[in-house]
């Protein structure tokens, strides 16, 4: 698996992370700090996607099983994961 670009918010803006992403190939679809002196441009189509992500954990999340991590093993937890994505993917299709 290879990765093509990094989605972050104006926290991850530093000078080190998009040094890394140059080096290894990666897209930094990243916005520039407000005090940042010299602006980067970056894909704001690709970064509102970015968009859908965080709502889905935000949907995970209000399922209190999940939140609070009830789940003792690891596995009863990615069920529990699984589970709630497709009641989420059920009530997007019906």
């Amino acid at each position: 698996m290879t990765v093509e670009m990094l989605l972050a918010d104006r926290a991850y803006d530093t000078n080190e992370i998009i040094k890394y992403c140059e080096e290894n190939g990666i897209e930094a679809v990243i916005p520039s700090k407000k005090n940042r002196v010299v602006q980067r441009d970056f894909d704001e189509f690709i970064y509102k996607l970015r968009h859908l992500v965080e709502h889905a954990f935000l949907k995970l999340k209000q399922w209190r099983g999940i939140a609070t991590r009830y789940a003792k093993t690891t596995s009863a937890f990615v069920g529990a994961v699984t589970i709630r994505c497709l009641f989420l993917w059920a009530n997007l299709i019906a």
